[in-house]
């Protein structure tokens, strides 16, 4: 384990996640699985845990003081994210190691297609 090297992986996944708002899981996830070998049920809940701390403070921060960050909106999603995250992690546990992968990359994909594409 190299400590250096997941730093690195924390400061890609941050760069795209103030840059972005993607949250860093989709950079992070496929940096763990294919650089480092976790598996996707690993990657998926070990960038959880980088989340539940508060490192996009400093991110949201500067959106905030430059207007765009609407608080009680954030709030209300936070409210149901927390739910939904709940019953996210507890179905995902039964998926297999291979249709997670699966599902994870159509996601990615769809959503990059739909951004890039259509408006």
């Amino acid at each position: 384990m190299n400590p250096v090297l997941y730093i690195l992986v924390g400061i890609i996944g941050g760069i795209f996640s103030g840059a972005f708002g993607i949250g860093g899981g989709a950079i992070m996830v496929p940096l763990l699985v294919y650089l480092f070998g976790l598996t996707q049920h690993q990657a998926q809940g070990t960038v959880l845990a980088v989340l539940l701390m508060p490192v996009s403070i400093l991110s949201v921060l500067r959106y905030y003081q430059a207007g765009n960050v609407k608080v009680q909106i954030a709030l209300i999603i936070a409210v149901g994210f927390l739910f939904g995250a709940l019953l996210g992690a507890h179905y995902v546990q039964g998926v297999s190691e291979t249709n997670l992968k699966r599902a994870f990359g159509i996601f990615l994909v769809l959503i990059g297609l739909k951004m890039a594409l259509l408006r």
